[in-house]
């Protein structure tokens, strides 16, 4: 690519992100840190730590956040090592059900987890009909408060994250490392602990960053719970009195400096970190066939693994096919009505279509901007490449819950993107916007990834034939890395479909609502609100379920990279 014309795609492409993501996030700052004259003060911030409310909520969602990240690197950590080092019976099809978690939302799967693990859930009832628990004291397996279970339900739903990223850092390894250890004398354990461990560690920062921080400001899994007193229900709680009550700003730019921190330090670590990538790559060889039992013993480890992590799919599926279900093991009587009730019900087919419309719009914004970011990133010599795709990852290190406040900031009357909401006021464009920016990262390192892997001497020859840039990205550029641009689309279009944050505060009237928002007001609804909400959520997780799997066969195992800062 000639100098010029990166050059223009990266004047473009950062207007772009600097009115869409940079000036939302900076507005919500500038809220937080502007006082009533229009100066600078801290009396909001201060405010923040002087309430015990807010304190209380920032500390339960530091600890959501840091348990979530433990559990997730306990479940995940054994996994990657196993796969990386073992075959098994039925690895391939396992490495893959271990996904499995990603294809629901969490605050989806909170419903069935409660309808099981409740104090009338179907764990208890089954310890009481065979006489492990008295009727009397039954067991509240969620915990009060419900802390552990909303710690339960991120890190069932995100442990798939680091597992990904370590199973990319491992398959990169230089086994003779591990193989002149061995010749040493050394033993497994001091092995694990002062060689693999230590070559892991940029896979699991990396990991470790992301589920953090998505734990951290995570709002649907304790608002189902009523798990109130944590800051992000704190935030969505105050979008009713923003105009006279700047102290959620403060909050969630709070939230956004500790995100942006941990953020910052992941970087740091991994930068500094020269043990992640291998002077040669892992061979097959490397792995030990287990034959016999201790095959299907591991084989058995991972299908544990799978049935824990579907408990919650397990629930939504029996909680929208149930007729009473209630202080019993499993459903009285079953129906298949809530389905058809469902969809027609006047929430759900509107917000079916309002997903449909904003998902494909942000992914095509992807699609032409990631390819676009992609290849100034990697065909290009221009300076400052690499800091462009260090700053396309930033939308990883903010969340969701910050991004829609910035939104709402640069959206109010008189600010530069009121042009947005419109009046009457729609979200449409809000939504898309929000959608596009936050899974930009997906399909930039998908595309990143096919254009390193693709024969640079093939645009060459087109170019030496007098093919213009445009027409050869278009003719040969593009085929050459259609398999990832569809892969990170995939993902990037089932992720948007099935947003929560964005969507529980941008869309704020019933004809506006996606999925996510029809789905948590469907869950508010009196009578069989959820079993309808189950019912549209059964429907979401075999979407979400289709594309996940069809995007991770076509990147193999290229897929763990598509979740990394």
């Amino acid at each position: 690519m000639n100098k010029p014309a990166a050059y223009s795609i990266t004047t473009v492409v950062v207007i772009i992100f600097g009115v869409f993501f940079l000036y939302p996030v900076g507005m919500t700052l500038a809220v937080a840190f502007e006082g009533e004259n229009g100066g600078f003060t801290m009396d909001y911030v201060i405010g923040v730590f002087s309430n015990p409310v807010y304190v209380e909520g920032l500390w339960n969602a530091l600890m959501m956040g840091v348990f979530s990240t433990l559990v997730s690197l306990l479940i995940a950590f054994p996994l990657a090592l196993a796969s990386h080092r073992w075959v098994f019976p039925g690895k391939k099809w396992l490495s893959i059900l271990i996904l499995a978690p990603l294809v629901l939302p969490p605050f989806v799967g909170a419903v069935g987890v409660k309808q099981i693990l409740g104090v009338t859930g179907s764990l208890n009832s089954l310890l009481i009909d065979i006489g492990l628990m008295s009727p009397n004291y039954p067991m509240d397996w969620l915990g009060e408060g419900r802390f552990w279970g909303v710690v339960i339900m991120n890190a069932l739903h995100l442990y798939p994250i680091l597992y990904m990223n370590i199973a990319a850092t491992l398959t990169h390894l230089d086994p003779a490392m591990e193989q002149a250890a061995q010749n040493l004398g050394c033993s497994p354990l001091r092995r694990l602990r002062k060689i693999t461990l230590p070559l892991c560690m940029p896979g699991i920062f990396a990991g470790a960053a992301i589920v953090f921080i998505w734990s951290f400001t995570e709002l649907g899994v304790p608002l189902v719970f009523d798990y109130t007193r944590v800051a992000s229900v704190q935030v969505f709680d105050g979008i009713k009195d923003l105009n006279a009550n700047p102290m959620p700003y403060a909050l969630v730019g709070v939230m956004l400096v500790i995100s942006a921190t941990v953020f910052a330090i992941s970087k740091v670590l991994l930068g500094r970190s020269g043990l992640g990538s291998a002077p040669r790559p892992k061979t097959h060889d490397g792995e030990v066939r287990l034959n016999g039992m201790k095959g299907w013993a591991m084989s058995a480890a991972f299908l544990a693994v799978f049935f824990i992590a579907c408990v919650p799919h397990l629930g939504v599926l029996l909680l929208s096919v149930t007729g009473d279900w209630y202080g019993t093991i499993l459903p009285e009587s079953m129906t298949t009505a809530h389905y058809s009730e469902a969809l027609g019900h006047p929430l759900v087919v509107p917000s079916i279509k309002n997903s449909l419309i904003y998902a494909s719009c942000s992914t095509m914004l992807d699609i032409v901007l990631g390819t676009a970011i992609a290849w100034v990133v990697v065909r290009s010599t221009i300076r400052g490449r690499v800091v462009l795709d260090a700053v396309m990852m930033l939308p990883l290190a903010v969340p969701g819950l910050v991004l829609a406040f910035g939104y709402i900031a640069v959206t109010q009357k008189g600010e530069m993107l009121h042009w947005m909401v419109g009046d009457p006021a729609n979200p449409l464009l809000l939504l898309v916007a929000a959608y596009a920016v936050r899974r930009l990262p997906y399909v930039v390192r998908a595309a990143v990834a096919g254009l390193q892997q693709s024969n640079i001497a093939l645009e060459e020859a087109a170019r030496t034939l007098g093919a213009s840039p445009l027409r050869t990205l278009k003719r040969v550029g593009v085929p050459l890395i259609g398999a990832n641009l569809v892969a990170g689309g995939i993902l990037a279009f089932a992720f948007a479909m099935l947003e929560v944050s964005d969507s529980l505060i941008l869309a704020q009237q019933a004809e506006h609502y996606p999925v996510t928002k029809a789905i948590y007001s469907l869950l508010s609804t009196l009578g069989n609100g959820h079993e309808l909400a189950s019912a549209l959520g059964v429907w979401a997780m075999i979407f979400l379920g289709i594309s996940i799997m069809g995007a991770f066969v076509i990147l193999g195992k290229r897929g763990g990279s598509i979740f990394r800062m």
